[in-house]
């Protein structure tokens, strides 16, 4: 392989400070995929059968997926797309911005962060995932992670079903107890557990989405869900059985330190009892879409945008509307990254459109990453379709 550095200067000049990045698959030993990632029906198991299927597609990454023994050194890993002449290169995100943080990122966000801090994803179960819950930072420095905060979001044009359960838990009741908890876990080996009698569900819905803390006990439903989060995989799940599947203790403690594995009440101290209980929770946590200025005033200039993760200070998202025909200059504050999920047309000087299909290790051209400079000196995206929108999804990390 060509010098890293040259290689990435070339990628720079070539997109004019915006790369294109490889499609990042992860498995789950613990999912039924959806199958609405739009990868071809024969590379779910590309990992292999017992490594589970495909269900959840990763963007900007710099984090290694946490899936056990077998997990690959670089599972998780976003690549940028290089060609260099003839010859197609790639180089692994994180090591770029190790190279090059200031160029892609700015010297602010580098100064305060050291990094990219967050990464997004697209999450495709058939059924619901077990009720869980992610560390904080301080619970998650003790195994040597971060902290997971997440934002959900559920984009009607990769929901063409819902899945079996299209309804998530959140929180725990008013009332609840550290021992009605401590109870559930006692319960592991004896049958369902009954966790999820100490919680409550709400109905998804397309078009918007939910801020989720670290601390915050979820049992996600099964709409395809666009995930920006922070940089981690640590994960704790409280639910023994989901849908008459056993889940192992391991799942519940792979984030605790060993002396620590079978210790109750320092697992229910991972729960942050203020929010699970909020009674407020609904209003505090759904969140709705958010115009980023007067919509008449944008559709007067061919686009919509709006905020679609915010009320957090480790990450941000929107959803961006080009209209048929249109041209538009978006000018941004800092770095971030993007996947189209409609359309066709030019992001700057690249290409970009929506695959109808993607066969796994097959390159394409829906996920981009902006740089600092490119994103403040503004992009020109331009809609080439007569008839049909251009709708990008962009993730940020935190304001420097």
């Amino acid at each position: 392989m060509s010098n890293p550095a040259s290689l990435l200067n070339i990628a720079l000049e070539k997109g004019q400070g915006v790369f294109r990045l490889f499609p990042n698959w992860v498995p789950r030993a613990f999912c039924i995929p959806g199958k609405r990632l739009k990868l071809h029906p024969d590379d779910y198991f590309s990992f292999g059968v017992h490594r589970g299927g495909i269900d959840e597609r990763w963007f900007a990454s710099t984090v290694r997926a946490d899936n056990g023994p077998e997990t690959l050194p670089d599972e998780g890993l976003s690549y940028i797309y290089i060609e260099d002449g003839s010859r197609v290169e790639k180089i692994l995100f994180k090591d770029a911005i190790e190279l090059m943080g200031k160029e892609i990122l700015g010297k602010e966000v580098m100064e305060k962060y050291g990094g990219w801090t967050m990464f997004a994803k697209f999450f495709d179960n058939m059924d619901p995932l077990p009720h869980h819950l992610h560390l904080d930072d301080e619970k998650a420095a003790r195994v040597g992670q971060r902290g997971k905060p997440e934002g959900y979001y559920f984009p009607r044009q990769l929901n063409n079903h819902e899945g079996y359960f299209p309804y998530t838990f959140f929180g725990l009741n008013t009332g609840t107890t550290r021992d009605d908890v401590i109870q559930c876990l006692k319960n592991w080996d004896k049958g369902d557990n009954g966790i999820l009698y100490l919680s409550r569900a709400y109905k998804l819905k397309l078009g918007t989405g939910w801020n989720v803390p670290p601390g915050v006990l979820h049992a996600p439903g099964s709409l395809l869900t666009y995930e920006p989060q922070g940089a981690s995989d640590v994960s704790a799940m409280f639910q023994n059985i989901v849908w008459d599947r056993y889940t192992p203790w391991d799942m519940l403690v792979k984030d605790v330190p060993l002396e620590h594995k079978q210790d109750l009440d320092y697992i229910v101290d991972l729960i942050d009892w203020e929010l699970n209980l909020d009674p407020d929770f609904y209003n505090q946590r759904f969140l709705s879409p958010r115009p980023v200025k007067a919509i008449e005033e944008m559709r007067e200039e061919g686009y919509e945008e709006y905020w679609i993760a915010y009320s957090t200070e480790y990450f941000a998202a929107k959803e961006l509307t080009i209209f048929p025909r249109s041209k538009v200059t978006i000018k941004e504050e800092a770095a971030y990254g993007l996947i189209i999920i409609e359309g066709r047309g030019k992001f700057g000087a690249l290409e970009v459109e929506t695959p109808t299909m993607i066969r796994f290790g097959q390159v394409t051209k829906d996920e981009l990453f902006v740089t600092q400079e490119a994103a403040v000196n503004g992009i020109t995206i331009v809609n080439e379709s007569e008839n049909e929108n251009l709708v990008m999804l962009k993730h940020f990390g935190p304001k420097p």
